[in-house]
C-alpha cells in the first residue's frame, strides 16, 4: 500500500505562529453597523460574535438542511446538502485563520453565511432564476448577493460591514493565486457596488475588503473540490477519486485540503494578503477543471436546468399573477409575506408587500428547499408531472 504524504509547515513559520508574530486581525472595535448604537460589542457577545449568531438564528439557516450542494434529484443522505457546505468552509476557514492571527469570529459568519441567499436546486437553479429574473427586469440573479439581500434587505439584522462585504465578495468560481483585499469602509461604498451587481453582472470579480474575507473566498474552493468528488462517487458518476490527477494538492478530499491549508498559510503568514505558491494556484486550476469535466458537465448533472425550467418558470408566473391580483390566500402571502412581515415587526421596516412583485417573487423562490418547491408545484399545478429522483435502492 502507498504511503500518503500529507505536507507540513516549514519550522519557521511553525516557530512565528508559537510566538504570535502576526497579528491583523480586524478588531471587534473596528466593526462598522449601518445603526452603530444597537448592537455594541461586550466581553459576553463580541461584534462579530452577535452576527455569527444573527445569521444561525435567521429564519432561512434552517433551510440549508434540504438545498442542494451538486447533486439534486438523489434521494441519498451521504450526499452533501448546503448546510455541510458552509460548515466545512467555516471550518476550513478557521484552521486557516487561527493559524494567520486572524479573527475566526469574523471568518465564521462570514462562512456561515455566505450562502443562506443560494436557491433550491444549486447552480442550476440559480442559473434558472436569474435567466426568468433578467427576462423581467433587466437584472440578475446571483446567490451571493442575494445573500446580503436575506442578511441585510428581507431580515434587518443591522450586521457588521465587514461580514456583509465578505459574504458579498465571497464567490468561489474565479480563483486567484493571490487575493489583496479591496479597501471598504462605509456603507454608501458597499450599497453602490451591491446594487451595481444586478445590473452589471459582476459580483464574481469582487475582492473581500478584510484578510478574513479572502480567506473564505479561498476556503469556500476547498471545502467543495475534493467533496464534489467523494458526493460523485456515491452518486456513482465517477468510480473512484483516483480518476484526478494527483498533482501538488493531491486527488482527494483530505489532503487537498490540507496540502492548500499549508501551502496558504506558508505563502500568506504576516502578509498584507493570500496567496498561494505558483505550483499549488495550477494545480488547483486543474483540479477545478477536472471536477467541470468529470462531474459537473456530465449529462447527468447537466439535465438538471432543462427539468427543472419548465417548474420555476410555472410557479414564477403563478406567484406573479397572485400577487398582482391581490391574492391573499395564495403561498406566496401566506408562506413568505407574512413570514417575512411577522419576523419584521420587532423592526422599524414593515412595507414589504409593497416592494417590486419580482423581488418578492424571486425572494420567495430563493428561499424555497428543494423539497419545498416540488410540493408547492405539485400544489399548484396538481396534473403536472413532477421530478423522478434516482432511489436509495436502484442499486439493488
Amino acid at each position: 500500500m502507498a504511503i500518503i504524504k500529507y505536507d507540513k509547515l516549514s519550522q519557521e513559520v511553525e516557530n512565528k505562529i508559537k510566538e504570535n508574530f502576526a497579528d491583523k486581525k480586524i478588531l471587534d472595535m473596528q466593526a462598522i453597523r449601518r445603526d452603530m448604537t444597537r448592537d455594541v460589542a461586550t466581553v459576553q457577545r463580541p461584534a462579530f460574535v452577535r452576527d455569527i449568531e444573527k445569521i444561525m438564528n435567521c429564519p432561512y439557516y434552517n433551510r440549508y438542511t434540504d438545498k442542494t450542494q451538486v447533486f439534486s434529484m438523489y434521494k441519498n443522505d451521504d450526499l452533501s446538502r448546503r448546510a455541510l457546505h458552509v460548515q466545512l468552509v467555516s471550518r476550513i476557514s478557521r484552521n486557516i485563520g487561527r493559524l494567520l492571527g486572524l479573527n475566526v469570529d469574523l471568518i465564521e459568519a462570514i462562512a456561515l453565511g455566505h450562502d443562506i441567499g443560494h436557491t433550491p436546486f444549486g447552480h442550476a437553479g440559480e442559473s434558472v432564476l436569474s435567466d426568468i429574473y433578467n427576462k423581467y427586469t433587466g437584472k440578475y440573479f446571483n446567490h451571493n448577493v442575494h445573500s446580503v439581500r436575506v442578511l441585510d434587505g428581507i431580515f434587518h439584522y443591522n450586521l457588521s460591514l465587514q461580514t456583509l462585504n465578505g459574504i458579498l465578495c465571497h464567490n468561489g468560481e474565479l480563483e486567484l493565486d493571490k487575493y489583496v483585499p479591496s479597501k471598504m469602509d462605509n456603507f454608501d461604498d458597499f450599497d453602490n457596488l451591491l446594487e451595481g451587481c444586478y445590473t452589471n453582472n459582476v459580483s464574481v470579480k469582487l475582492i473581500p475588503s478584510t484578510l478574513e474575507g479572502c480567506v473564505v473566498r479561498i476556503s469556500d474552493i476547498i471545502a467543495y473540490l475534493g467533496k464534489d468528488r467523494q458526493d460523485a462517487q456515491r452518486a456513482r458518476l465517477i468510480t473512484s477519486e483516483a480518476e484526478f490527477d494527483d498533482n501538488a494538492i493531491g486527488s482527494f478530499n483530505a489532503k487537498i485540503i490540507n496540502n492548500l491549508i499549508v501551502n496558504i498559510v506558508e505563502n500568506s503568514y504576516g502578509k498584507d494578503y493570500i496567496c498561494m505558491d505558483k505550483e499549488y494556484y495550477i494545480a488547483l486550476k486543474q483540479g477545478k477543471k477536472q471536477n467541470y469535466q468529470l462531474i459537473y458537465q456530465t449529462d447527468f448533472i447537466k439535465k438538471t436546468k432543462s427539468i427543472i425550467e419548465p417548474i420555476f418558470n410555472k410557479i414564477y408566473d403563478k406567484c406573479i399573477f397572485d400577487l398582482n391580483n391581490k391574492n391573499t390566500n395564495s403561498p406566496i402571502y401566506k408562506h413568505h409575506i407574512s413570514y417575512v412581515k411577522e419576523y419584521n415587526k420587532y423592526y422599524k421596516k414593515s412595507d414589504y408587500e409593497n416592494e417590486d412583485v419580482n423581488d418578492i417573487v424571486v425572494d420567495y423562490i430563493a428561499s424555497m428547499t428543494d423539497n419545498y418547491m416540488l410540493e408547492l408545484y405539485k400544489y399548484l399545478f396538481p396534473d403536472e408531472k413532477g421530478i423522478d429522483f434516482v432511489s436509495y435502492f436502484n442499486d439493488i
